[in-house]
């Protein structure tokens, strides 16, 4: 077995190849950017070395930089992880070439997979299914769209080097496809130095089924079966589990033997993903090759038992594979949630900052986290702003439901945005629990799923008092008072406190008076019995009305946070000033609504547009964000060129709108 790899990746995949390795007795290398300079997996690993600027472009996508760190530290072999140099020929060539053993397959694999259009020419002469469409090379638009036109509405643009949702468009109608040709086309050439594009036929209501292969150096084929990705959001995976639940028996074996086959037609070597778009009837198309590990590997870990990294190293180092097809069992089902610092509620917007408080669910036999962070960590425009994969197992799909509703309830993050709440929300709609599910579950239980909490009166009371409890420690006179015997309560009726918090623009105010046991609560004309105790610095007890809670909450500089059964409540304290609004898109200018990069700017100065037109676009973070127009008017000054960076808020134009709008 190898003595040290160096792991070419960075957060929670860095730290999970590092964990199988040191199981091993193998030494492990990290590679990190100045953004990463105390990152977890620089802090796991045996040794660490410097290659970079915080841009991916000038540290991990750096393939001299790596290949020189990999021959400074002695360093046998190279994981690539998933992103980044995973699936890059020219990265797996280099490690050849400098005798670096590339923890992956073959580059001839790469190549073959690397490109849609080649992969489903070879995926068709290997008996594969494929979706109907144009796979071939000529990119001309107008003849592109003549392809469209024939297939019939609607169709999918996909990028042809394309993955991860980057470079794909769906057009509906044909007067829309050349606008849709030119932004994937753009996007494809941005993400990945390649803008030749394929057109398939657009399967309604279709399912994202993928199945996990191994090959070795030796002709073997397994796999370790499939995995239902179909709950997404702008071709994101947001929700996976295995195996696929209300699939024909018949269906999988042949969706199953397709993915051998698809492996065996490019002497695939190492772990791979076979894509399949499939039909409510489980028929099954194939989409892609994924020639590196998947994100969502841990649900094929858990329902098999195996560690597909350690099949990874050991397949790498020439070893047969670990396990026949005969020898491998489905035990149970499995659900990987992707906890991103996102917001949900704001179109997906990426959260950006410090994370002031973090708490992972206890991990077990059924509950399983993977990350690279930890709380007081940064989320930076530079890298993908995923938090951690929570992953749960039950010995069917209906334990594993309750299993993964209960530990996003004890998923607690504090301090930016994020969507645990979104994730509480699709584990508990009927289209989820029932198993209906298509890729576009998301839109079609939206009004549920973005639909705001609403908390109970009796938690804001809880909140409140929680918040008293906290005054009253901090205070050593108060907390002396509070906590005298009962007598003396009783002698002291007139003592009240009263609270004041805002919870979504609203203010409110709790006053609490003594009782004879505990308090009252007013709030709202109505009245509340309530006591309890601070049980540590994130957790109470409260008992009100009858009715005994232990609630989790976070405390910071800005209010307090209550964390209830899944949701999160933010209570702000009131400040002077508090309700003024600071106008985000006020009158007269147009501001960022997110930190990232201008990838188009279509106005300058002096140009007139009209309401809703398209001024320039934002990319962050695998995200696409277009700013338009609110009014007819003229542009008098755009702030931002083509290759920006702006933070969010930044003004990006200057705008006047019409004078007849204006009256």
């Amino acid at each position: 077995m190898f003595e040290k790899i160096l792991i070419a990746n960075r957060g929670e995949i860095a730290c999970r190849v590092i964990r199988t390795a040191k199981k091993l007795g193998i030494a492990t290398v990290a590679v990190y950017s100045d953004a990463d300079a105390n990152a977890q997996h620089v802090k796991l690993a045996d040794e660490a070395i410097y290659i970079g600027q915080s841009p991916a472009t000038q540290s991990y996508l750096q393939v001299d930089r790596i290949i020189q760190a990999a021959v400074d530290t002695g360093s046998q072999a190279i994981h690539p992880g998933y992103g980044f140099l995973s699936e890059n020929d020219q990265f797996a060539l280099a490690c050849q070439q400098h005798n670096i053993c590339f923890i992956g397959p073959p580059v001839e694999a790469i190549l073959a997979m690397g490109l849609k259009a080649t992969s489903k020419a070879l995926m068709e002469k290997a008996g594969v299914p494929l979706t109907p469409g144009y796979h071939g090379t000529n990119q001309d638009a107008e003849f592109l769209k003549q392809q469209a036109d024939r297939i019939g509405y609607p169709v999918l643009i996909k990028a042809s080097a394309g993955g991860g949702g980057k470079g794909m468009s769906l057009v509906e109608r044909s007067e829309d496809f050349l606008h849709a040709l030119a932004s994937c086309k753009r996007e494809a050439k941005s993400s990945f130095g390649n803008d030749d594009v394929l057109i398939e036929r657009y399967v309604i209501q279709p399912r994202h089924i993928e199945v996990q292969v191994f090959g070795d150096t030796h002709g073997n084929y397994v796999h370790l079966f499939e995995r239902d990705c179909s709950v997404q959001r702008r071709h994101q995976k947001v929700l996976e589990e295995a195996p696929a639940p209300q699939m024909p028996s018949e269906k999988l074996d042949a969706m199953r033997q397709a993915a051998i086959d698809a492996a065996r037609a490019v002497d695939y070597v190492g772990a791979g993903t076979v894509e399949f778009i499939v039909e409510q009837d489980g028929t099954a198309y194939f989409m892609e090759m994924n020639t590196r590990l998947q994100v969502e590997h841990p649900v094929t870990e858990m329902i098999t038992g195996e560690d597909l990294v350690e099949w990874q190293l050991r397949v790498a180092y020439g070893e047969p594979l670990p396990k026949l097809q005969d020898e491998l069992q489905i035990h149970g089902h499995a659900l990987e949630a992707r906890i991103y610092a996102e917001e949900p509620e704001k179109g997906f917007l990426p959260a950006i900052g410090k994370i002031d408080y973090l708490r992972y669910p206890p991990q077990n036999q059924y509950v399983r986290v993977d990350s690279g962070i930890v709380e007081g960590d940064e989320i930076t425009t530079f890298y993908d702003p995923m938090i951690a994969k929570l992953i749960v197992w039950g010995t069917n799909r209906e334990a594993a439901l309750i299993q993964m509703q209960h530990a996003l309830s004890q998923f607690h993050v504090d301090g930016l945005g994020n969507n645990i709440a979104f994730l509480e929300k699709i584990v508990r709609c009927d289209s989820f629990k029932q198993a209906k599910l298509d890729t576009n579950l998301i839109q079609r239980e939206e009004q549920f799923l973005f639909s705001p909490a609403n908390i109970k009166l009796e938690f804001i009371v809880a909140t409140a008092f929680i918040e008293f409890l906290n005054q009253m420690q901090n205070n050593k006179s108060a907390q002396k008072q509070l906590w005298l015997a009962q007598p003396l309560w009783r002698s002291n009726v007139a003592y009240q406190h009263s609270i004041k918090l805002n919870y979504l623009d609203n203010s409110i105010q709790i006053k609490f008076s003594a009782a004879e046991q505990g308090f009252n609560a007013e709030f709202n004309g109505q009245h509340y019995q309530i006591t309890g105790e601070l049980l540590d610095a994130n957790t109470a007890k409260i008992l009100i009305n009858g009715n005994q809670h232990k609630l989790a909450f976070n405390q910071s500089q800005q209010g307090i946070t209550l964390f209830h059964s899944g949701q999160s409540y933010k209570f702000d304290y009131i400040r002077q000033n508090f309700n003024q609004t600071e106008g985000q898109n006020e009158q007269g200018h147009l501001k960022a609504p997110m930190p990232g990069v201008v990838t188009q700017l279509l106005v300058g100065a002096n140009h007139t547009v009209k309401k809703d037109d398209v001024l320039l676009t934002l990319e962050a973070m695998k995200m696409e964000y277009t700013i338009r127009a609110p009014k007819d008017g003229i542009i008098l000054d755009a702030y931002f060129q083509v290759g920006d960076q702006v933070k969010a808020g930044d003004e990006l134009v200057e705008f006047q709108p019409d004078q007849e709008e204006v009256a």
